[in-house]
């Protein structure tokens, strides 16, 4: 539910259009009881080149579009605010350095209003319908940001340059300390370790986000550095590109907003209904299901148990969806066998297990014997890349043997494969005991 208590009452939403390096105001936000109601503006209708924010959620009509029911704002429009860690920093803002307020005043709006604007995606939000006036970062080092990023975690208030430094990264979603930084005309998400870590949790992203790209996935290019004795994790932005003119954005939408749900709703997003989400509107659907399938089977040999609908995506170019790079593939800590993932596989049913994959392999257009293929694939390109892609990342033998086994190729995805798809079990086995 929205505050009683409201800082702002209404934002307008500026829209990179595709191959455009300048904004232009798409509508307006306005509180209504306890929603936000979005419309479009009338110079923006009468645009040849104007697309809907997301079909069919905010479709490009005049008048006021509510949130689905159910909702407090449209999915589309969420996708576009802050999740856990950069609400965190704006409630230290408001709460540290201010040294006033109460977490009641931090509605949607002001969540919308207060973070940076090079946020994920192709929208900002603005208090002007005239005048664009980026909420931008500053150039800064890693140190600073790990600075700010440490004084956050133990509940300190920033100093203004220090707020400042971290407040432009305060639009990306996840709960774990990132921010945004620029560097050789590329952009990056950067990652850092939390002091609640209880193994290296940027370390083991890298690992299996290396991995997973090796496997031949759609991934976002991943890197390694260090600063203040520390590692980073530098993920490299799908979501902008550079041209002559400047940075061009590109729309994306969260599989939470393709599913029509919102985070109160997440517990039934399925990869099912993705599936056939995906059959009907996206480019290539045929590709995309295969895609997803040796995402969801990576998953599960990397023991990535953490993805939800938020971390899957797809490019929204006006009329269709393209799934992204995957971004978010970390694997979770684990201190037993059983698992589930975040998203329920086929029929409600979400343990981390292959033989549910298999039985899923047709809602994907996948006979069995492809399906197997693809997770014998990944087996053999695990195999072969591990110890290199380990070294990359200077991980301790004892790390090694740690996730190995715990987190990678965990036994429980394999226990029930009998029959034909039984030589899988055995092939894991091979490579946990260093066969070829």
């Amino acid at each position: 539910m929205i505050s009683k208590r409201k800082t702002y009452t209404e934002a307008f939403v500026w829209i990179w259009l595709p191959d455009k390096t300048e904004p232009v105001v798409a509508g307006k936000l306005t509180v209504q009881e306890d929603t936000l109601v979005f419309n479009y503006g009338q110079s923006y209708l009468a645009r040849d080149d104007a697309i809907a924010i997301y079909e069919p959620e905010l479709p490009l009509k005049a008048g006021f579009l509510p949130p689905l029911p159910g909702m407090v704002l449209p999915s589309c429009i969420r996708d576009a605010s802050p999740d856990a860690w950069g609400r965190r920093i704006i409630i230290n803002k408001k709460l540290g350095y201010e040294g006033k307020g109460d977490i009641a005043q931090f509605d949607e709006l002001t969540y919308l209003l207060e973070s940076g604007s090079d946020r994920i995606g192709a929208l900002d939000f603005q208090l002007s319908p005239a005048h664009y006036e980026p909420r931008s970062a500053i150039n800064t080092s890693l140190e600073e940001l790990l600075e700010a990023v440490e004084r956050i975690e133990k509940g300190l208030p920033l100093s203004r340059e220090l707020n400042d430094v971290l407040n432009h990264g305060t639009s990306i979603g996840g709960a774990r300390p990132k921010a945004l930084i620029e560097d050789h005309n590329k952009k990056y998400v950067a990652k850092f370790s939390s002091s609640v870590d209880l193994y290296n949790v940027v370390k083991t992203e890298f690992i299996a986000m290396r991995l997973a790209r090796l496997c031949g996935l759609n991934v976002a290019a991943v890197s390694l550095t260090q600063s203040a004795n520390k590692d980073v994790l530098l993920i490299e932005r799908f979501d902008r590109i550079r041209s002559d003119k400047g940075w061009q954005r590109k729309s994306i939408v969260s599989s939470l907003t393709l599913l029509e749900l919102d985070e109160m709703m997440a517990r039934y997003a399925s990869y099912q209904n993705l599936a056939e989400t995906i059959r009907h509107r996206f480019k290539h659907a045929s590709v995309t299901l295969k895609e997803l399938f040796g995402r969801i089977t990576f998953n599960i040999l990397a023991g990535n148990t953490d993805d939800h609908a938020r971390n899957h995506a797809a490019f929204w170019d006006g009329k269709m969806l393209t799934l992204t790079p995957a971004y978010d593939i970390c694997p979770q800590n684990r201190t037993g066998n059983e698992a589930s993932q975040a998203m329920a596989i086929f029929e409600g049913n979400r343990m981390s297990k292959l033989s549910i994959c298999l039985d899923a392999a047709h809602i994907f257009l996948l006979s069995e014997k492809e399906a197997l293929g693809i997770i014998e694939h990944q087996l053999n390109m695990i195999h072969a890349h591990w110890e290199a892609v380990c070294d990359e990342a200077n991980l301790t033998e004892i790390d090694r043997k740690l996730m190995l086994g715990r987190q990678f190729l965990n036994p429980f995805a394999f226990d029930d494969l009998e029959g034909a798809r039984s030589f899988l079990k055995a092939r894991a086995k091979d490579i946990q005991e260093g066969l070829p």
